[in-house]
């Protein structure tokens, strides 16, 4: 079974192209830890089954998935259309 993740906040770039505009998601972890992990990280933890990230908003819950623009890859939640908007309204990680 894989292992469960909320995703509480980002870290933007200054690039505009969905696939580049996130480059790191983080979180708490049970002990009060923070965790920062890279996009590249988070596709490969995807594409491999091991971990699934969701978002938690307004008590709706969504996960995140990998999409790709047809050259690029990049996450998103499932609510979201082309751009990673419920994934941009996040904090950004101290």
């Amino acid at each position: 079974m894989a292992k469960r993740v909320r995703i509480c906040c980002i870290n933007k770039t200054d690039r505009r192209s969905a696939h580049e505009r996130i480059k790191y998601v983080g979180g708490v972890n049970l002990d009060g830890t923070r965790w920062r992990l890279s996009v590249e990280k988070i596709i490969r933890d995807l594409e491999s089954r091991e971990w699934e990230y969701y978002v938690e908003e307004s008590g709706v819950t969504a996960e995140v998935i990998v999409a790709t623009d047809g050259r690029h890859k990049y996450i998103k939640t499932t609510v979201d259309g082309i751009q990673p908007n419920t994934l941009l309204s996040l904090p950004e990680c101290p």
